[in-house]
């Protein structure tokens, strides 16, 4: 059995406009206008914070697809 690592996001209206999201177990910030490009967002910090998921015994795809699968 592989053992996988959540991250966990914050996700909350900045008071300038529009809305951060903060990992709570990553250095991982990254913030947009609205929510929907805000998950791209997240899919994109996530992947530059980590090369390849390899911590998480998973390969890259099989990474994002279990965090954004909908």
């Amino acid at each position: 059995m592989v053992s996988t690592t959540e991250i966990i996001f914050l996700v909350e209206q900045a008071p300038e406009g529009g809305y951060t999201a903060q990992a709570l177990n990553e250095s991982i910030f990254t913030e947009a206008d609205d929510l929907e490009t805000l998950k791209i967002m997240v899919k994109d910090a996530v992947n530059c914070h980590f090369d390849t998921p390899e911590h998480l015994g998973l390969t890259k795809d099989e990474f994002l697809k279990q965090m954004f699968s909908e």
